[in-house]
C-alpha cells in the first residue's frame, strides 16, 4: 500500500454565513459549523484513504470566537495521523476579513475510519509527515489516539 503526505489530502472549503446558519443570539450555530467540519474531515480522509470513510469520533471542538452574518469562513482540513484503518483529521476554521487576512476561530480533531463496499474497516496508506510541524502534529496525534483508546477501555 502506498504512503501519502499531508499535502496529498489537504482540503479547503469556504462558507458564507447566511441567516439560516444562525442561532437565536445571532451567531453561527455550532451545529452548522460542526456539519461543515465533518464534511471537510470526511473529504480529507477520503483523499488519503482512497475509499469511503465514516466518522468514528469528534475528539475536540474548541470555539475561540463567534462568527456572524455575512462572515466568510475558511475551513482547512489536514490529516495528522494514519493508523491501520483510522485517521485523525484536524480542521481549522478561520474567519476571513475584508483584507483577506484570516483569524482562527475554531479547531477540531475528528477520527475517521476507512470502509470498503461492505462497510467493513479497510487499511489506509501510511502517513509521511514532511515538515517539522507535521512531525510534531503526528506525534501529538499518536498521544491523542492512545488517550482515546484508554477512555474507550474505561467506558467513557
Amino acid at each position: 500500500m502506498l504512503a501519502k503526505t499531508v499535502k496529498d489530502s489537504e482540503t479547503q472549503q469556504v462558507q458564507l454565513i447566511l441567516p439560516e446558519d444562525l442561532n437565536p443570539s445571532g451567531r453561527l450555530f455550532g451545529g452548522r459549523l460542526l456539519s461543515w467540519i465533518d464534511i471537510v474531515a470526511a473529504i480529507t480522509a477520503r483523499r488519503h484513504a482512497g475509499t469511503n470513510v465514516t466518522t468514528a469520533a469528534i475528539d475536540r471542538l474548541q470555539f475561540k470566537e463567534g462568527a456572524f452574518p455575512g462572515d466568510t469562513l475558511v475551513l482547512r482540513g489536514r490529516i495528522t495521523y494514519a493508523g491501520n484503518t483510522s485517521m485523525e483529521i484536524r480542521v481549522d476554521t478561520f474567519r476571513e476579513r475584508e483584507n483577506g487576512s484570516l483569524r482562527l476561530i475554531n479547531t477540531a480533531y475528528l477520527v475517521m475510519v476507512a470502509i470498503d463496499a461492505d462497510q467493513n474497516p479497510k487499511k489506509v496508506p501510511r502517513l509521511i509527515p514532511e515538515t517539522l510541524t507535521e512531525m510534531m502534529e503526528s506525534e501529538a496525534a499518536k498521544k491523542r489516539m492512545e488517550l482515546r483508546k484508554e477512555r474507550k477501555i474505561m467506558g467513557y
